[in-house]
Order: structure tokens, then C-alpha cells, then sequence
């Protein structure tokens, strides 16, 4: 039950992270880093480079703590899942 929830929760902070760094350039709070996908489509991947740093962040806390070969599942799980359910949500996709 403690790994579901740890899981969960993960997820839940991964996809805020996602959420918050994908509109953070909307509002000149830091430079926006794009790409094109399209005739007037551009993907705003700063959500998805700050969720990387979070996840590397909580895999060198587990790595000081020891606990890595617990943690490195649950974080890598609940990465992809915020991913995956990040881009269906549409984060980061911006009609120019």
C-alpha cells in the first residue's frame, strides 16, 4: 500500500511540475524553450525539462539515503505515467 501511494503522490507532483513549467513562459517568468510541430503548433518542453530535474533531484536524494534500488522503480513509473498523461492532456502544445 506505501509503494501505490508513494507512486501516486509522485505522479501527482510530476504532473504539476509538468502542468506549472509548461505555463511559466506564458507569463515572461523564464525564457520559453520550442519547437515547432506544425503549421502554427509549437511544443513547449520547459514542463517537461523541469519534471527531468525533479526526477533526477529524487533519485540523488534516494541515492544519499541508500535507498535507490527502491526508489529508482517507483520514480521511473511515476514519471512515465505524468508523461504520458501530461501529453494527452495536452501540456505544453501552443497554437501561435
Amino acid at each position: 500500500m506505501k509503494r501505490v501511494l508513494s507512486i501516486v503522490l509522485q505522479f501527482l507532483l510530476y504532473l504539476v511540475v509538468f502542468f506549472v513549467g509548461s505555463l511559466l513562459p506564458a507569463f515572461n517568468v523564464m525564457p520559453q524553450l520550442s519547437f515547432s510541430i506544425g503549421a502554427g503548433r509549437v511544443f513547449v518542453y520547459d514542463g517537461v525539462l523541469l519534471m527531468l530535474a525533479l526526477y533526477i533531484l529524487i533519485l540523488l536524494i534516494a541515492a544519499a539515503r541508500k535507498r535507490i534500488s527502491v526508489a529508482l522503480p517507483h520514480a521511473t513509473i511515476a514519471l512515465v505515467l505524468a508523461l504520458v498523461a501530461g501529453l494527452l492532456m495536452k501540456f505544453g502544445f501552443k497554437s501561435i
